[in-house]
């Protein structure tokens, strides 16, 4: 594992429209967290922060699918965000986006580039 890189967790972890993992990002504040879910075997991963107003979007940890598994949804207010690319769909901050994360996989696990955090 490199200095610019973070383990999340492995990627058997994340089944497909299923729970995701959340992880602290304390480099955006002490109760920042962030959160990867995976959608068509891609693994998505963003900061747990609705578009509309900076509350986490999942009601229990982990989960952040809608029940047709198409949409993450924001627990608190019902917007639907696109799960390859956080952008809202529906919602009180439909058009808006969720603030995607250089997450990616290797060798069965789940990472996330710390350098590229500068850009979120």
């Amino acid at each position: 594992m490199a200095d610019n890189e973070r383990l999340i967790c492995e990627s058997a972890s994340l089944l497909e429209k299923g729970q995701g993992v959340r992880f602290e990002l304390p480099e955006f504040g002490q109760r920042v967290t962030g959160f990867v879910v995976r959608y068509k075997g891609k693994v998505c991963g963003f900061i747990n922060q609705c578009a509309h107003v900076p509350v986490e979007l999942d009601w229990n940890p982990g989960d952040f699918f809608d029940l047709t598994q198409q949409y993450i949804i924001c627990a608190t207010h019902g917007a639907h965000f696109m799960p390859d690319n956080g952008y809202c769909v529906m919602g009180p901050c439909k058009g808006r986006s969720l603030k995607q994360l250089p997450v990616f996989e290797r060798d069965s696990f789940v990472f996330i580039n710390l350098e590229s955090l500068k850009h979120v």
